[in-house]
Order: C-alpha cells, then sequence, then structure tokens
C-alpha cells in the first residue's frame, strides 16, 4: 500500500471514530435540556455530520499537499500530525456548538419556568413608600443614604 493510500485510510477512521465519539457524547450532553430525547439525538447529529464533512475536507487537501520528507513513512506521519491538529480544532469547534446550543435551551427553560411562577396581577418591580426605609449614616457626607427593605434600582446617573 503506499503512503497516499495509508493516509486515506488512517485519516477516514479517525475521522470517523472522532464523529462517532461527537455523535455520542453530544446527544448524552443535549439529552437534559431537551424535552425529549429525540430532538437532542437529532441535534447531535447535525453536529456530527457537519463535522465529518469538514475534517473529511480537510482530508482530501492534506493528501494532495507534497510534504518535503526523505522516505514515504515519514510523510504519512507529518500528514497524520497536521490531520490530528486539524481534528482537535474541529473536536474543540463542535463542543463549542454543542455547549452553546445547551446553554441556550438551559436559558429558555429557565425563562419559561420563571415565567410560569410569576403572578402577573401582582407587580414585583415597585416598591411602596411605606415599605422602605431611608437610613443616613450620621456625620458622613460620602455616603449616600441606604435603604432597608425591597430594593429599587435608580436609572438615573449618579450626581
Amino acid at each position: 500500500m503506499d503512503s497516499f493510500a495509508l493516509f486515506l485510510v488512517l485519516g477516514i477512521v479517525l475521522v470517523a471514530v472522532d464523529g462517532q465519539i461527537i455523535y455520542r457524547a453530544g446527544s448524552r450532553y443535549l439529552e437534559n435540556s431537551y424535552t425529549d430525547d429525540s430532538s437532542a439525538g437529532s441535534m447531535a447529529r447535525l453536529v456530527s455530520v457537519l463535522f465529518h464533512l469538514a475534517v473529511l475536507g480537510v482530508l482530501a487537501l492534506l493528501s494532495t499537499i507534497d510534504f518535503s520528507a526523505d522516505s514515504p513513512t515519514e510523510s504519512v506521519v507529518i500528514r497524520l500530525g497536521v490531520l490530528l491538529l486539524v481534528l482537535a480544532i474541529g473536536h474543540a469547534i463542535a463542543i463549542k456548538v454543542l455547549t452553546r446550543m445547551r446553554d441556550r435551551l438551559d436559558a429558555e427553560g429557565m425563562s419559561a419556568r420563571r415565567f410560569e411562577h410569576t403572578d402577573p396581577a401582582e407587580p414585583t418591580d415597585q416598591v411602596a413608600s411605606s415599605e422602605a426605609e431611608i437610613m443616613v449614616p450620621p456625620h458622613d457626607d460620602r455616603t449616600a443614604p441606604t435603604v432597608r427593605g425591597p430594593r429599587r434600582v435608580d436609572p438615573s446617573p449618579p450626581r
């Protein structure tokens, strides 16, 4: 088997194994965020297919580059080294995509739960003047008065 074919076979095996790791771990990673497991699996499958296509494209490009080496074995080792670096970058990007998807879904779920627990008839942002008691420290002009009780944010700039 010549060095070109050996590199392609080893590269395809590496890409396929890493893509399956991304798919299986990604679907388990997303299961807690999605309401049904089939959605988590399909999103992980989409990410892993994108990973396979991108890295196999880079593999095809790497196979055409002529690296100056003393022997065919050195040429395969150099190409595999570059491919492993590209695999690492592709794997990191896939993990980042899965993490962003999970974070977005967790934020949406948290907002939905928070919205379900609020009573629209009961305003929570307003503070009645009888509830707040203003306290001023004696002989200290450097600090602003402090408010005891529910706090309200003043949008105006400091004076």
